[in-house]
């Protein structure tokens, strides 16, 4: 070998050796570095790590039929200052303590929550707190508003941004309710948390409400903070209801005054525009310990025995099967047995009433006997024929929590002669109220309404229309006679449940659900509260639902009143009937649909 091959030999000899000493050091770094500096380099490393953050959408609003706002967010933020940026340290401190005090008395001054001396010794401590981590704190005791926040922005100091003063903000969205209690429990409730809804229209619209979440990343380097959007949230839906503020409003002050005099456990109301089945109000409120009225629980979709409104239903049955006839007579006594079981009557007397007047009077007795008579040995029929009125459908309504109506094939005679009069059935306020509007409706059953569309910035993404659950829920002829015995509960004098409280001598001494402004037509109902196992005959829910004006119904409205105060005081046609007839009043007058004219017992429509 040449002596320049050596030389070469050698050359690549070196360098091969470099290298392997060069690997083994690398190796031996990371041996070093995962074994014994691991615990000090995960901190600093866990510092620089980009966490992304989940940046929640604005909720849509909820808004009733004029565009007023039910349900909205209100942008709240909470305020904290960084004290270890850098810039607050520079010179000495000066920065921090030049303008601490003029800081502290801004925040005194806005959010009047506390004293400036407060605020300054809160700043101070954190300023000087040898832990870094505590030196990032909450500055304010509470939350501040988008105006509240401005003006702080506007303080000396603050005005120059994060990176001179430390201030920064997280914002948080508080739910309101700008109407306050108004069809609350409708209108929903979400959980402040998460933001996500758990009840009412807030849950049934949720998907629509919450919008799409964002997403940002924050980064910590040498202590101070940097947050990017790395994708953008986007605001849900607005719902648009059926709901009318201003109906709300009535509805709730008539029953409310209502249930104050009767001092009763609950109550519940309900408007229905006929022709359309949007409800237009809707409201429940529940009697608390300290004897206010708060909306506490749905009523209004849950079920209970109806009582004697289901004498309506039992008529329209009958009628329309041609078992009886509108003026076929039944003779009533103060008590009859059927099958061991006693009806009575809360008109004793022995008289003979047609199905018209015997509606009007509601004679408990005189429907047991028409039922029982028609059907006794085919209960069967009568529950297909009550199918076939669109009774027993279950109505998707927009809320959660509605219930089915509950009817069963009775498996016995007595069972039969009960659900006559509304016992052994079960239906919710909604649900009544829905068949007392197809009444009203000449025989078209609408599914009730709640909301009418779903909009972003105005345009409308989806809308929603009641539906026709039967056309024709039985003759006409039938509707027409079951609409003059409604009209009689209202306005006949001698029979009617729902017409005139009268004195010993016979005088009259107060209206019930009639008015001098528009005419009503409904039924009362009264039936004994199933508790505990049994039915107390000292308690009782009370009822009455009608339609109007009854010569071109625009409007059905329920009001139920659960266990009054004042036994056995109370009355369905008087507590419930003027409730309905106040509402009735208010409404027509306030939607102007009709005008009375030069004192005329008629009406004019006007749109």
């Amino acid at each position: 070998m040449s002596e320049q091959q050596i030389h070469t030999v050698l050359r690549f000899a070196v360098i091969f050796l470099c290298i392997c000493f060069g690997f083994v050091a690398v190796i031996c770094q990371i041996v070093k570095v995962q074994t014994y500096e691991k615990s000090e380099l995960q901190p600093i490393e866990q510092s620089q790590v980009k966490t992304d953050i989940v940046v929640r959408p604005a909720r849509g609003n909820i808004l009733d039929t004029n565009g007023n706002l039910l349900a909205t967010s209100v942008p709240l933020y909470d305020v904290f200052m960084d004290t270890r940026v850098e810039a607050l340290h520079l010179g000495g401190d000066t920065l921090f303590y030049k303008y601490v005090d003029s800081i502290a008395e801004g925040l005194s001054r806005i959010l009047r929550d506390t004293t400036p001396q407060a605020y300054k010794a809160r700043m101070v401590k954190a300023f000087k707190n040898p832990n870094r981590k505590k030196r990032d704190v909450k500055i304010c005791g509470r939350r501040v508003n988008y105006i509240e926040k401005k003006e702080i922005e506007q303080l000396p100091l603050v005005n120059r941004g994060y990176y001179k003063s430390g201030f920064h903000y997280e914002d948080r969205h508080l739910r309101t309710k700008p109407y306050g209690s108004l069809g609350s429990r409708t209108i929903g409730n979400i959980y402040p948390e998460s933001g996500i809804g758990y009840s009412g229209l807030e849950l049934s619209f949720e998907e629509q409400l919450h919008g799409i979440e964002g997403k940002s990343r924050k980064q910590k380097v040498a202590g101070i903070k940097d947050e990017i959007t790395v994708k953008e949230a986007v605001s849900g839906y607005d719902v648009v209801t059926t709901f009318d503020a201003e109906l709300m409003d009535i509805c709730e002050s008539e029953l409310r005054n209502r249930l104050n005099r009767l001092e009763a456990e609950w109550g519940c109301c309900v408007l229905m525009e006929t022709s359309t089945g949007e409800i237009k109000a809707i409201s429940n409120l529940d009697r608390t310990d300290k004897g206010k009225y708060v909306e506490k629980e749905n009523h209004a979709v849950k079920r209970v025995e109806p009582g004697s409104v289901f004498k309506t239903i039992s008529l329209l049955a009958v009628l329309d099967d041609g078992k009886m006839d509108l003026y076929d007579t039944i003779s009533v006594e103060p008590q009859w047995e059927y099958y061991k079981k006693k009806h009575i009557d809360s008109h004793p007397k022995d008289t003979v009433y047609t199905l018209r007047s015997a509606l009007a009077v509601s004679s408990n007795i005189a429907f047991a006997k028409m039922v029982t008579r028609s059907y006794e040995h085919k209960a069967e029929k009568f529950v297909n024929k009550l199918r076939h009125l669109g009774v027993c459908d279950s109505l998707k309504i927009e809320i959660p929590g509605a219930e089915a109506p509950r009817i069963d094939i009775p498996k016995d005679k007595v069972t039969l002669s009960n659900m006559s009069y509304g016992y052994s059935v079960e239906l919710s306020p909604v649900q009544i109220v829905t068949i007392y509007n197809a009444i009203a409706n000449n025989g078209k059953m609408v599914s009730p309404l709640m909301v009418k569309r779903v909009e972003k910035d105005g345009e409308v993404m989806k809308t929603y229309s009641a539906k026709t659950l039967h056309s024709h829920i039985c003759g006409y002829s039938t509707i027409k006679d079951v609409r003059l015995a409604l009209s009689d509960v209202v306005w006949d004098n001698n029979l009617g449940t729902a017409s005139v409280r009268k004195d010993g001598k016979g005088r009259v001494i107060a209206k019930k659900a009639q008015s001098d402004l528009v005419r009503i037509a409904g039924k009362t109902g009264t039936a004994q509260v199933f508790e505990k196992g049994k039915y107390n005959r000292y308690k009782h829910r009370i009822t009455f639902v009608g339609y109007f004006p009854e010569e071109n119904p625009e409007y059905t409205c329920i009001c139920m009143i659960n266990a009054p105060g004042n036994y056995p005081a109370y009355d369905a046609g008087y507590d419930c009937g003027q409730v309905v007839r106040s509402i009735a009043e208010k409404t027509m007058a306030y939607t102007g649909v009709y005008v009375y004219e030069d004192g005329e017992k008629h009406w004019k429509k006007t749109r």
